[in-house]
């Protein structure tokens, strides 16, 4: 079998500083103190690849050249690794492109590639549904259908499709706007779509945007509960995650919160906004009674690990697994059949996971216990 393999050096740095992104911003997450994490997420996926296949030997890599391929595959212990693409200095999209038209060429059954939603889109615009697709999650936010649900799962999916035991399916690829993101406003548009290896409990489905009519009076409901539990707490933290459902909420109590960034609330008012993990860091530094309220995203079941970055692996120990509040409506969860947890922290994810269920606040002291996918 042959795989196409690339990954996007760059994917997911602007994620803990809170740029919402990271195309065409590389050089100011740099600045800001971020690290590439896509090479890592790689290295995790195939290396699990590795470990779980009879015969490792019996995959012919179809790569590009340093960061992007084979510097990573050789790093994970794959020695039949073949360069079909030599890329610039500066890795771009149109490297991505060329890259996967060589893999084509060369006879590739599966573009395996890590990124986020602008790599899948870029991926998909060559291949569209001929060639099965499938990627290791490692940007910011990921919202298509094409992704496993952590690199180990990405890897497990990989295992059961090379035996034959996985469908292929017909997925979403999300084309979302960055710049109106990171203005705040969620812009997305279906790119086109595409085919993947796919296992229910391993693959992620697309982002489902919920919208109800009676969506409204819910949020409301919520955020009167909310706002007593936070009346009577004035010496706890509040960190208010991205989303329009916890956006709602810190509206109804009169609160000017950012749609897609973190907030954070204190006695009553906002003391900080959209804010990158250092700055949640220092607030836990001085307010270590801390609550996290995040909200899931819809269908995919997400509620650390996409789009919210910035609320780091040591953020979350610092407030405490057993602090994360999760609100959402019950159209979200109609939709939503597991709650997932994929912060990049293979034990807090296990440990986050290890509780079987967890309660969702749905309405007005009303929750609802939600299974978590391990």
């Amino acid at each position: 079998m042959r795989i196409g393999f690339l990954i996007n050096p760059i994917a997911g740095m602007g994620g803990r500083v809170g740029l919402k992104g990271t195309d065409g911003l590389a050089d100011e997450a740099a600045r800001l103190g971020a690290v590439p994490v896509a090479p890592g997420r790689a290295v995790e996926a195939l290396r699990h690849l590795r470990d779980s296949l009879d015969d490792p030997a019996a995959i012919e890599w179809l790569t590009c050249a340093g960061t992007m391929g084979a510097d990573v595959l050789r790093a994970a212990g794959f020695d039949a690794v073949r360069v079909v693409h030599a890329t610039a200095a500066i890795p771009s999209r149109d490297d991505t492109v060329a890259a996967v038209e060589a893999f084509v060429a060369a006879g590739a059954g599966l573009v395996l590639f890590c990124g986020g939603d602008g790599t899948a889109r870029d991926v998909a615009s060559v291949v569209g549904e001929a060639t099965p697709m499938l990627g290791i999650p490692a940007g910011v936010k990921m919202f298509s259908g094409v992704f496993g649900v952590t690199p180990a799962g990405t890897a497990e999916v990989v295992r059961d499709w090379l035996a034959g035991t996985l469908p292929l399916a017909t997925v979403d690829v999300l084309d979302l706007d960055e710049e109106r993101y990171r203005a705040g406003e969620l812009a997305m548009r279906l790119s086109c779509r595409a085919r993947t290896p796919f296992e229910p409990t391993r693959t992620q489905t697309a982002k489902a945007l919920v919208v109800e009519s009676s969506d409204a009076e819910v949020k409301a409901a919520i955020a009167d509960y909310l706002g007593e539990e936070i009346a009577a707490r004035p010496d706890t933290l509040f960190l208010l995650g991205p989303g329009s459902t916890v956006q709602a909420v810190a509206e109804a109590l009169g609160l000017d919160k950012t749609l897609l960034g973190v907030d954070a609330l204190l006695a009553g008012r906002l003391i900080g906004r959209d804010l990158d993990e250092s700055a949640i860091l220092a607030l836990l530094a001085r307010n270590p009674d801390a609550r996290l309220i995040v909200s899931p995203i819809g269908a995919q079941g997400f509620v650390l690990g996409r789009g919210n970055l910035q609320i780091s692996p040591e953020a979350i120990r610092r407030i405490g697994t057993g602090n994360i509040v999760v609100v959402a409506t019950p159209a979200k969860l109609k939709r939503t059949a597991a709650l997932r947890f994929d912060t990049g922290d293979a034990a807090l994810d296990a440990e986050l996971a290890g509780r079987g269920y967890l309660p969702v606040i749905v309405g007005y002291r009303r929750h609802r216990l939600t299974p978590v996918a391990g």
